[in-house]
């Protein structure tokens, strides 16, 4: 079965290579570029189907020496390659069924990342800036390209709020798993008697979405401009170069502040608002597959804690999949990939056991 699907993808994988030579598809850019990206996905499966295909005739032709060799010596070493061989049979199916997996199409989206203090005040604010240094550091080490959108400082430092984009390769597969309630336990830089405190930040992945995703009428949109403010409450400029858009028919309300120019902010506010809408029914899919997989919480719901940063005792506790890790000042420097890592992993083992049942 497994290895029949594997053949039928490779003949698929060789027609498009035929296709992409032709004059037609070279003629045709939309179509030349939709059958590179087929080809270019194949690819992993089709060197995984190679190895396999090789790995199984080399268990078949251990499995004649033993039915037809007389001499022991030779017997000896077909015995040990058929162990080998057989050895490594399953982990290699087992990794073809994962990239045989559906993919979900979001996955290769940049994304939208939302940043908001919820309980314990100032601290919360601060630990929200915390938060950005640390996906802004981990974007850096991914060589993603970060862009502030919007942001309310808080009183004593970091952020009430803050919005950010993120470009580059497979951003939302690899994000969205940060969706959720953040907790930190923590001395607060305000808490003169050394007590521990808890407070909270909020985090929103977004799959950005192309124009193609929604359209959006010109004549559902409210446009506002003001004046961008700086750090101390100062004005950044003294033009109106701020956006605040209101999409009429959702009430979904998106400002941008960032850049200089009015033109440049309008199409960042575009870009959150296109995506805002974008989620609305996005999540309809995520709601549905919340209820089989523990792990995508970023599907669920956003109040669901998933995550608790503690300070005095320097470790970082995943939720969703029980992970603690005691190197708390390494995450929060930004290395977070091997939480990544766990939570894909989790979670590809979840659909795998959805595909078998």
């Amino acid at each position: 079965m497994l290895l029949e699907k594997l053949e039928s993808l490779y003949a698929r994988y060789q027609e498009i290579e035929q296709e992409m030579n032709s004059p037609e598809a070279m003629a045709d850019m939309k179509r030349f570029v939709k059958l590179n990206k087929d080809y270019k996905d194949l690819g992993p499966i089709i060197e995984a189907y190679k190895n396999y295909s090789s790995l199984l005739s080399n268990i078949e032709s251990a499995k004649e020496i033993l039915k037809t060799e007389k001499d022991e010596e030779f017997r000896s070493m077909a015995k040990e390659e058929l162990a080998s061989y057989t050895e490594q049979k399953e982990p290699m199916e087992e990794e073809i069924r994962l990239l045989l997996l559906p993919k979900d199409p979001q996955d290769e989206k940049n994304a939208i990342v939302e940043i908001r203090a919820g309980t314990g005040g100032d601290e919360a604010s601060i630990f929200a800036g915390d938060l950005l240094r640390m996906y802004q550091k981990y974007c850096e080490s991914r060589g993603w390209k970060t862009e502030i959108v919007d942001f309310t400082e808080g009183v004593q430092g970091g952020f009430k709020e803050v919005i950010f984009n993120v470009a580059g390769d497979n951003v939302y597969g690899d994000l969205k798993y940060e969706s959720g309630v953040h907790r930190v336990q923590r001395v607060p830089k305000t808490e003169a008697q050394g007590r521990v405190h808890t407070s909270a930040a909020s985090v929103a992945i977004l799959p950005e979405a192309d124009e193609v995703d929604v359209e959006l009428k010109e004549s559902d949109i409210r446009k506002d401009t003001y004046c961008s403010s700086g750090p101390g409450g100062q004005s950044v400029n003294t033009t109106y170069s701020a956006i605040r858009l209101t999409h009429i028919p959702t009430g979904i309300v998106v400002t941008c502040q960032d850049q200089k120019s009015q033109l440049k902010n309008l199409a960042q506010a575009m870009k959150v608002l296109r995506s805002r809408i974008y989620e609305i029914e996005y999540q309809k899919y995520l709601d549905e597959i919340s209820t089989k997989r523990k792990t995508m919480v970023s599907t669920g719901d956003r109040s669901a804690k998933i995550r608790t940063y503690n300070w005095p005792q320097g470790r970082v506790t995943d939720h969703r999949i029980n992970l603690t890790l005691y190197n708390l000042q390494s995450i929060i420097n930004g290395d977070i990939q091997e939480l990544v890592d766990k939570l894909q992993i989790a979670e590809n083992a979840e659909r795998l056991k959805e595909e078998i049942a």
